[in-house]
């Protein structure tokens, strides 16, 4: 069977993919896809596996193989053994300034009648207090956790 993306791998490519097979210090889906990338191999002494067969190999899924081959054929092979950058970007809820007002707000005195504050109480006194306009308390907590500060 004939695949779209043929991959031909260089001599320097095969012994940097065995050496990285062989140490086994890298992230393991970065050793599933050298060995993916190896068994794929149509050039002088490549296996030339189908997917179908590789797929059971490696113990992934076909789609995954085929993946794998697209990106070494069209991105290079540091682009076939790497992670996928994600297509979005997350803008930040709060800027640096909102961040180190709302830790000043944590380290004060809790309102009136509260032993200590919570996670929703400060994501309410940030909004009462103007300094965004709307946030949520698991922005707040991640944020606290981001700042390594104590609530305790």
């Amino acid at each position: 069977m004939r695949t779209k993306y043929s991959v031909l791998l260089t001599e320097e490519e095969r012994a940097r993919l065995r050496t990285l097979v062989g140490r086994g210090t890298a992230p393991a889906r970065t050793v599933a896809h050298a060995r993916i990338l190896l068994k794929a191999n149509q050039g002088a002494g490549g296996p030339n596996w189908t997917d179908a067969a590789i797929a059971e190999a490696v113990d992934m899924g076909l789609s995954t193989v085929a993946r794998v081959r697209q990106r070494y054929v069209t991105h290079g092979l540091d682009a076939a053994l790497a992670r996928k950058a994600p297509d979005r970007a997350y803008p930040r809820k709060l800027d640096g300034e909102q961040e180190a007002r709302l830790v000043a707000v944590t380290c004060g005195a809790p309102p009136a009648g509260r032993k200590r504050w919570t996670l929703r109480l400060l994501a309410e006194h940030l909004m009462t207090l103007e300094i965004v306009d709307t946030v949520s308390h698991e922005t707040v907590r991640q944020v606290l956790k981001q700042t390594g500060s104590s609530r305790g």
